[in-house]
C-alpha cells in the first residue's frame, strides 16, 4: 500500500529512542516555526498518511513485533492491532516481518486501541482456500489440536479437518496423543460442502516423496549391480531388504543355494547385508534381489570325476509323493523317484523308505551338469531279485505269497519283495464261479501259489491257486452223467437262471425254463431240491441243469408206457379178429369187416 508506513520497532526501543529524542530536541524552534500552522490542517495531513481501513473488512498486516501473549501486527493505521498468540498456535513458525491477514473488528476501542483477528480473517477466507487447495492439489499446513476416534482433529485455514489414523503416515501409528500440537503438512483429499466436511492426508505426501525417491534410487540401479541394504521385514516367502528409501525383495529361493525352510535361517530383522540386483521393474518400483549369487553355485565345485553307477551320501532335504531329495553336497541335490526305492513293483509313497534329515547312500542313476540334476537310487544297493527268477522261481515250483492288490481280473502277490506275480480270477478255484477275487481273498492274506509261466524280461509271473489239486471235474465226469439226477441247493436266483451247488462245491446252472416246480412255483434260494444233468463238459468245466425236466420226463415216460401197452392189446385183439375171420361164415364177414376197420383206424 501507498500510504503503508513502515513497520515499526520493537516497543523497548521505540521508548529508547524517544527518551533520548525528547533530550535534544529543540522544543522554544519548534513552537516558533509552526506556530502558525493551522492543527485542523496538520490533523487532516496526518490522517491521509494512515490507510483507510473499515470495520469488518480483512486487510493484509505484518508482524512487527512477538512476546509471550500478543503478535502485534501493523496494517497502516494510526495504531497497531494487538492479537493473542493463541490465534497463531497453527503456525508456530511465525516471525517478525511476516504478512498475515487480519480481520478488523474495530478501528478503536474505549482505549483508543486498533482491535484485530486473525482467527476471523482465516475463517471467512476459509472454505475458498480449501477449495482452492483441493483443486490444485497443494500441500497446506494444518495444526493438529486433539485426537478423535478413528483419527484426529486438524487445524487447517481455521476450518477443523479430520485426519484418518491410517493417513497419518505409510507406517501403522500407535501413539496418536504423539502427534497432538503439532503442525503438519497435509494434502486435501475431500471435501464436503453440504455437511462442511474436510478430510486432510499427511500419508499422501509422504507416499509422493518416498515414490519420487524410489524412481531416482531406480533409475540410478543396474542389474547385476551389488548394493547394501538392511533388513526391514522377514516373511515366510522371501527378505525385504531397504536400499535407502526403497525396498527389494528376496525371494527364499535366491537366500541360499542350499534348501532352507524359513529365511530367518539366512538372515535377521535390521541386518545390515549385501546383495545383489537380479533384475527390476521402474513401472511397478519393484526390484528383485539375490543374496546366494553372490557366491559360486555348488555345481561349479562338485567333484569333475563323479559318474554314473557311483555311490554317493547325502541327506534328505525334502519329500514329495513322487520322490525324496537328497543334498549330497549343499547346494547339490539329487532326486530318488519312488520307482528307484525298492525292487518291489507294488509301489509305495515316499514317506515309507524316508523322514527330512535322514542319512542316505545312493547310486547315481544319471547325472547332467549342464541343467545341474541328479538321479539317484538305493534299490541299486541290493541285488535284482528278476536276474535269477527262473533259478529261484522255477514253473511248477509251490511257494507261501502275500496279498498286496487285487484286481476285477485277479490277484497280485508278493513271493518276496521286489517278486510279484499275478493269479487271474480264473485260476483261484476249480469249482467256483467266482464273480471278484475278493470273494476268495483278501489284502494282507497269504495264500499258497504255483508257478505257471515266468516271462523275465518284462518282469511277469503267472501264478495258480486251483492248480495246487488236481481238478475234480475227471472225477465228476462219471457221477454228472447227462440224463442222472443229482441233489443241490439253490444258492442263487435271478430272472435268467439260477446257481445249484453241490456236495464237494461243483456248481450247476440252471436255465429258465428249467426252473419251474410241479405245483407251478418256481425254485427258490436255499432250497435243496433234485436236478437232471442236461450237459457236462468238463473242458469248458459247464453243467446244464433242469429241475423241470426231474417231474416232466417221468410223467412223458408213463403216458409213453401207457400208450405202448394200449396199442399192444389193440394189436392183440385185432390178431384174434383175423384168425376169427378164418372160420366164421359168409353172414359174419360184413360185421367183422367192418369191427377190422375199426381197430385199424385206432392203432394208427
Amino acid at each position: 500500500m501507498e500510504n503503508e508506513t513502515p513497520a515499526a520497532a520493537p516497543k523497548s526501543n521505540r521508548r529508547s529512542n524517544a527518551s533520548q529524542d525528547n533530550a535534544t530536541f529543540d522544543w522554544e524552534a519548534f513552537e516558533s516555526d509552526n506556530a502558525e500552522i493551522d492543527v485542523k490542517v496538520a490533523t487532516e495531513a496526518y490522517e491521509n498518511t494512515l490507510s483507510r481501513v473499515a470495520e469488518g473488512e480483512v486487510v493484509e498486516g505484518t508482524v512487527v513485533d512477538i512476546t509471550k501473549r500478543d503478535v502485534i501486527v501493523n496494517i497502516g493505521y494510526k495504531s497497531e492491532g494487538v492479537i493473542s498468540n493463541s490465534e497463531f498456535k497453527y503456525n508456530p513458525e511465525l516471525q517478525i516481518g511476516d504478512k498475515v491477514e487480519v480481520y478488523v473488528e474495530s478501528t478503536e476501542d474505549k482505549k483508543g486501541q486498533l482491535v484485530l483477528s486473525h482467527k476471523r480473517a482465516r475463517s471467512l477466507r476459509s472454505w475458498d482456500r480449501v477449495n482452492e487447495a483441493c483443486e490444485k492439489d497443494e500441500i497446506v499446513k494444518g495444526y493438529i489440536k486433539c485426537r478423535t476416534k478413528g483419527g484426529m482433529i486438524v487445524d487447517v485455514f481455521g476450518i477443523e479437518a479430520f485426519l484418518p489414523g491410517s493417513q497419518i503416515d505409510t507406517k501403522p501409528i500407535r501413539d496418536y496423543d504423539a502427534f497432538v500440537n503439532k503442525t503438519m503438512d497435509f494434502k486435501i483429499v475431500k471435501i464436503n460442502s453440504e455437511f462442511r466436511n474436510v478430510v486432510v492426508s499427511h500419508k499422501a505426501i509422504v507416499e509422493a516423496e518416498q515414490e519420487a525417491q524410489k524412481a531416482d534410487i531406480i533409475s540410478r540401479l543396474e542389474k547385476g549391480q551389488i548394493v547394501e541394504g538392511v533388513v526391514k521385514n522377514i516373511t515366510s516367502y522371501g527378505v525385504f531388504v531397504d536400499l535407502g528409501g526403497v525396498d527389494g525383495l528376496v525371494h527364499i529361493t535366491d537366500l541360499s543355494w542350499g534348501r532352507i525352510s524359513h529365511p530367518e535361517e539366512v538372515v535377521s530383522l535390521d541386518e545390515q547385508i549385501k546383495v545383489v540386483i537380479l533384475g527390476f521393474d521402474e513401472g511397478k518400483k519393484r526390484i528383485a534381489l539375490g543374496i546366494k549369487q553372490l557366491t559360486a553355485h555348488p555345481w561349479d565345485a562338485l567333484d569333475p570325476n563323479l559318474k554314473e553307477g557311483d555311490k554317493v551320501t547325502g541327506k534328505v532335504v525334502d519329500i514329495a509323493d513322487y520322490g525324496a531329495f537328497v543334498a549330497v553336497q549343499p547346494g547339490v541335490e539329487g532326486l530318488i523317484h519312488v520307482s528307484e526305492m525298492s525292487w518291489s513293483a507294488h509301489l509305495r509313497g515316499a514317506q515309507d523308505f524316508f523322514k527330512v534329515g535322514d542319512d542316505v547312500e545312493a547310486v547315481v542313476l544319471s547325472i547332467d551338469r549342464e541343467e545341474r540334476k541328479m538321479s539317484l537310487g538305493i534299490k541299486q544297493l541290493k541285488p535284482d531279485p528278476w536276474a535269477n527268477i527262473a533259478e529261484k522261481y522255477p514253473i511248477g515250483s509251490k511257494f507261501s505269497a502275500t496279498v498286496r492288490n487285487i484286481t476285477n481280473f485277479g490277484v497280485f502277490v508278493e513271493l518276496q519283495e521286489g517278486v510279484e506275480g499275478l493269479v487271474h480270477i480264473s485260476d483261484l478255484s476249480w469249482t467256483k464261479k467266482v464273480k471278484h477275487p475278493s470273494e476268495i481273498v483278501a489284502i494282507g492274506d497269504t495264500i499258497d501259489v504255483i508257478v505257471l509261466d515266468i516271462e523275465q524280461t518284462i518282469r511277469r509271473l503267472s501264478l495258480g491257486h486251483k492248480q495246487l489239486e488236481p481238478s475234480p471235474w475227471e472225477a465228476y465226469e462219471s457221477q454228472f452223467a447227462q440224463g442222472s439226477i443229482q441233489e443241490g441247493t439253490v444258492t442263487s436266483v435271478s430272472e435268467k437262471g439260477a446257481n445249484v451247488t453241490f456236495e464237494g462245491g461243483i456248481e450247476g446252472y440252471v436255465t429258465a425254463r428249467g426252473m419251474a416246480k410241479e405245483d407251478g412255483t418256481t425254485i427258490k434260494e436255499g432250497e435243496t431240491l433234485p436236478f437232471k444233468v442236461i450237459e457236462f463238459n468238463k473242458n469248458t468245466r459247464k453243467l446244464i441243469l433242469s429241475h423241470t425236466r426231474t417231474f416232466d420226463d417221468a410223467r412223458r415216460e408213463t403216458e409213453a408206457k401207457a400208450k405202448d401197452s394200449e396199442a399192444a392189446q389193440q394189436h392183440k385183439a385185432l390178431k384174434s379178429i383175423n384168425s376169427a375171420i378164418e372160420v366164421t361164415t359168409l353172414g359174419d364177414i360184413s360185421d367183422l369187416a367192418a369191427l377190422k376197420a375199426n381197430l385199424e383206424a385206432e392203432e394208427k
